[in-house]
């Protein structure tokens, strides 16, 4: 063998007149053949929005001849001109490139499909996804939902199977529902435990009536995680009942540094109006109805006069990346102001990030730092009364005369002259800050320490400047202000041991830990009224307390603790057969002694089948099957409900009392009667955890070179000794209520979820994403000892109280249970199913007529990519659901229109009805809840630096364009049927009631973002 000048041979001859080029022959032939001629072959490699990738590989396919790309993504390498480009990156599907007489390539890779490689953040560590037993979906930043989005709950709507969440209205920042695989407590509503970057967050009172996840700014976050069935949960015991949210935020990433910079504005308009009557229908309407018309020759739309176009800004700029293996950060400020369609809406929000991690003793001992501050300004209006007066409001009344607005008849607050006297303005400054050393003790074992706090100071003052000219509402004539200080401190600190331990096919991962969590919420309320009318607001002026008008002060704090222990074992067996063990005790101060601890196992298979031999030349690229079951617990009910709690009592003149005596038998003066100490609440210290069961079986796949994988889910989740506060059955005791474990009743909540995606391209320039995932739920209650255990109950004159829906023994949670409306008699009142035959109608003729809660959850998404430009469409919608339409009961009766309020056709839909007839809680006000919408749509376009010759300072550049709720199909009459406005009865949350209801935008958004 002979090697020279760059070629070698067999036979001991060369030619020598190739000199200075590579040249490869055939040996293998009878006469050497010259094949090709190398050239150098420039290009760049970006990743899927077009940003440069430094560090990813091009290798000549079937030669060693290769290289990797530099800061900005580019490289040289020499190779044949019709010869086939290997380009890959960690994360990144493998790209092959034919040059065909290229010498200059873009190469623009796609994230690996199959994820089986993945890293999915599970309790307290990290998981490869082919390792993991339990049912855990996961989003990352490039996958979240687009346009205005102001908490990190909007990002996950419809992305993942099994999780329902709604927005409670359409006000900027409005608080969510998210319910993961049903609702499986009374008491602790649906929300899931919140883990951010490790530090687990306490789901109380923030101060403000808005989400309280609104502190974190949504272009800081990474990934979310969410660990739906008891296996993945029970890590988290107490707190897990409802599922766990895991949100791991940005970090700076090894082998790149960059800076992002983002802007954006965005219009939003109401989506939908009610169609209620004009003025000139309403100037027939009412004569025509029998009512007498109070004609004030206006012509006024209010829905148009209280709305607004809301503006909308954002700016983020973020710098992250690493300045050696030894030290990366990630560091960002951003600045958010979402204006709402009503008047006097707002919430500006500025935030800070800081992510460092610091590496010594080789890799050894590792530190993290995260500190995320926010300062939220939240204004509302007067949601309910302004909502009313949308609807209701006579149309004929102008809405301004001689430049004010016009003072209503009944000498009543014209809700024009509401913006300008009232005000509800919030200001939360938060900060969770966390330091997390851990050390490598030997090989394999870890030490954690986790210190962390969150703190949250709230200041809120609702006021209305002294408006004299009303006389029928006090606190508008003569001015009040009410003001709430909140405080909210949650310490955290958490001690944890993992052993790593692999020998041949056996792979051990043992965890052990000790959790310590301490709450302080901290609450003070004043109220003042009479205030001198001078423009000036209440806030700034003085107040004296008199008889007329009194201050009043009322506080409160709450300290509650946790303290738990936990582990967990992992175990793989070839990577084909996984085991999953947990057992986390929690100890918390809101139980009695006799059962201040409650123990939550878990336990998890997996089998990679596709790992098997026989599968080798299966159609399967991934196969793996999982089964689990498990405990968790909840313990979010108010504190001290275990202790025995007095008040003072005492005789008050006019009245009675049975709870004092006079010291002296002749007294014949309040002053000779003590006060006395009455039981308000009885110790309980029998009181035990509530506790939710699980089972889950789970088939993950993927077909066709992983451009077709999905997931398909089975679960089971039964809650028992539910935790409600009872009225005692024996009349004669000595307080009104009390907090027990209601014996053998259950909620039980069982499905399945499958969520599909298929990947293809065409050619190296267009490629698809189309995917999707559907739940069904059937929930129900079961074995309770009540006929009804209310959730949701009417308001206003006439109505309170009334039961509108809640849990009834054998029918789903949230189940409507009112009288089956008929339609109007001959009399002109109601007809109503007289459902037991008896021929009367009565309280025991109401029935389950629907379930608030959706039997069906659906999302499905298409995204295309072609070159530079990409689009992505997003619809999602619920089915077997119904909402009551409690606001066309309060307001779109025929007795209301007669009075020259405004109503819809909804109030004359029955000619005869009666004026008289009563607006009685049935049938006639629920309404089907189905619907299916386009969430959001965004068309978007990457420009690379090098493209404008900038790229030594720009690597890519990107513009979009984004519609939120574009259109929606529904059957529901009112705003929107996405709502939840209902009131909370007992701390018990109710489901499905639309109650002047903030209506739903529809937003518009045009966004830059440039990275450099």
């Amino acid at each position: 063998m002979i090697s020279w000048a760059g070629f070698s041979v067999t036979p001991s001859f060369a030619v020598s007149a190739t000199i200075g080029k590579e040249v490869f022959f055939n040996t293998e032939a009878p006469f050497f053949n010259v094949v090709s001629v190398a050239q150098p072959i420039s290009g760049t490699v970006t990743d899927e929005t077009g940003a440069p990738l430094p560090g990813a590989t091009v290798l000549v396919k079937g030669t060693t001849n290769g290289t990797v790309t530099d800061a900005d993504g580019k490289f040289v390498i020499d190779a044949d001109a019709n010869a086939i480009l290997q380009v890959s990156f960690v994360g990144y599907v493998v790209k092959e490139v034919s040059l065909n007489g290229q010498s200059s390539i873009v190469v623009r890779l796609e994230p690996e499909l199959s994820q089986l490689n993945e890293v999915v953040v599970v309790g307290y560590g990290t998981q490869k996804r082919s390792d993991i037993t339990g049912a855990i979906s996961s989003i990352n930043s490039e996958n979240f939902n687009a346009g205005v989005v102001t908490n990190p709950g909007q990002l996950l709507q419809g992305k993942i199977s099994g999780v329902n969440v709604t927005s409670a209205s359409g006000e900027p920042g409005a608080a969510q529902n998210v319910i993961i695989r049903g609702v499986g407590s009374l008491r602790s509503g649906t929300q899931p435990l919140y883990v951010v970057d490790g530090f687990v967050l306490d789901n109380s009172s923030q101060g403000l009536d808005t989400n309280p996840l609104n502190f974190l700014n949504p272009n800081d976050i990474e990934s979310m995680d969410v660990l739906k069935d008891a296996s993945a949960t029970a890590v988290y015991g107490s707190r897990a009942s409802n599922g766990v949210v895991v949100i791991t935020t940005k970090k700076g990433k090894a082998g790149r540094t960059e800076m992002n910079f983002s802007a954006s504005t965005a219009w939003s308009s109401l989506s939908n109006k009610i169609n209620v009557f004009s003025a000139d229908e309403f100037r027939t309407r009412v004569p025509a109805e029998g009512g007498t018309l109070q004609d004030f020759g206006g012509n006024t739309n209010w829905q148009d006069e209280l709305s607004q176009t809301g503006m909308s800004q954002k700016i983020d700029l973020s710098v992250g990346g690493s300045a050696s293996d030894k030290f990366s950060y990630y560091a960002s400020a951003g600045y958010q102001d979402q204006e709402g369609i009503l008047k006097n809406s707002d919430l500006k929000r500025y935030s800070g990030k800081l992510n460092i991690t610091q590496k010594a003793f080789n890799g050894r001992l590792n530190v993290d730092y995260n500190l995320t501050a926010s300062h939220t300004e939240n204004l509302r209006p007067n949601i309910g009364s302004t909502i009313s007066d949308m609807l209701s409001l006579n149309p004929t009344v102008p809405a301004y005369t001689d430049g004010e607005p016009t003072l209503l008849i009944t000498n009543a607050l014209n809700p024009l002259k509401r913006y300008q006297i009232y005000s509800d303005n919030a200001i939360n400054n938060r900060i969770l800050a966390s330091i997390s050393p851990s050390i490598e003790i030997v090989k394999g074992l870890v030490y954690k320490l986790n210190l962390g706090v969150d703190y949250s100071a709230t200041d809120r003052d609702q006021q209305y400047k002294p408006f004299t000219s009303v006389v029928n509402e006090s606190n508008v004539a003569n001015g009040s202000l009410t003001t709430f200080i909140n405080g909210n401190t949650n310490k955290l600190v958490e001690n944890t041991l993992t052993y790593n331990w692999h020998k041949d096919v056996h792979n051990i991962t043992l965890l052990a830990g000790h959790s310590y969590q301490s709450f302080l919420e901290e609450n003070r309320n004043f109220t003042y009224n009479g205030f001198a009318s001078n423009n000036i607001e209440p806030k700034y002026q003085d107040q004296t307390s008199t008889t007329q008008f009194p201050t009043t002060v009322s506080s409160s704090a709450v300290k509650n603790e946790l303290q738990s222990f936990f582990g967990r074992v992992n175990y793989s067996l070839a990577e084909k057969y996984l085991f999953t063990a947990t057992l986390r005790a929690d100890g918390s101060s809101k139980f009695g002694q006799n059962n201040q601890y409650g123990y939550f196992p878990s336990v998890a298979l997996g089998w990679n089948i596709s790992k098997e031999d026989f599968m080798n030349n299966s159609a399967f690229d991934n196969l793996k099957l999982r089964a689990s079951w498990g405990q968790t617990g909840n313990q979010e009910i108010p504190s001290k409900i275990t202790k025995a709690s007095y008040s003072e009592d005492r005789l008050i003149t006019g009245g009675q009392s049975y709870n004092t005596y006079p010291l002296d038998p002749n007294a014949n003066a309040i002053g000779n009667y003590p006060y006395g100490i009455v039981y308000t609440r009885l110790a309980n210290p029998n009181l035990q955890w509530e506790v939710s069961t699980q089972i889950d079986a789970g088939l993950d796949f993927a077909f066709l070179n992983n451009r077709l994988s999905g997931s398909l889910d089975y679960f089971n989740k039964v809650s028992s000794n539910i935790l409600l506060e009872v009225t005692p059955a024996d009349p004669v005791q000595p307080t009104a209520t009390y907090w027990t474990n209601i014996k053998n009743m259950k909620i039980q909540n069982n499905g399945i979820e499958l969520e599909l995606d298929y990947n293809g391209n065409v050619g190296n320039d267009f490629s698809y994403t189309i995917g999707g995932n559907i739940t069904y739920i059937q929930n129900k209650v079961v074995d309770s000892p009540y006929s009804v255990l209310t959730t949701g109950a009417a308001q206003g004159s006439g109505q309170t109280g009334a039961t509108i829906n809640g849990y009834i023994n054998n029918e789903p949670i949230g189940a409507f249970y009112m009288f089956e409306f008929e339609g109007i008699r001959e009399d002109g009142l109601n007809q109503f199913k007289d459902a037991n035959g008896d021929g009367a109608i009565l309280d025991n003729d109401r029935r389950v007529v629907g379930s608030a809660i959706p039997k069906f959850i659906y999302a499905y998404h298409l995204n295309f990519t072609y070159k530079g430009f990409d689009l992505g469409i997003n619809f999602n919608g619920v089915s077997g659901n119904k909402i009551y339409n409690h606001t066309a009961m309060s307001l779109f009766t025929k007795a209301q229109l007669t009075k020259s309020n405004n109503t819809s056709d909804f109030a004359v839909r029955y000619p005869n009805e009666a004026i008289s007839n009563a607006n009685t809680v049935s049938t006639r006000y629920l309404e089907n809840g189905s619907f299916l919408r386009l969430n959001n749509a965004t068309l978007g376009y990457n420009l690379s630096g090098d493209k404008i010759g900038l790229s030594n300072v720009l690597r890519n550049i990107r513009l979009s364009v984004t519609g939120q709720n574009l259109f929606i199909i529904t059957d529901y009459s009112g705003f929107d049927p996405e709502i939840n406005t209902g009131s909370t009865l007992g701390g018990v949350q109710t489901f499905g009631i639309d109650y002047f209801t903030y209506p739903k935008a529809r937003t518009f958004l045009i966004s830059l973002n440039a990275t450099f």
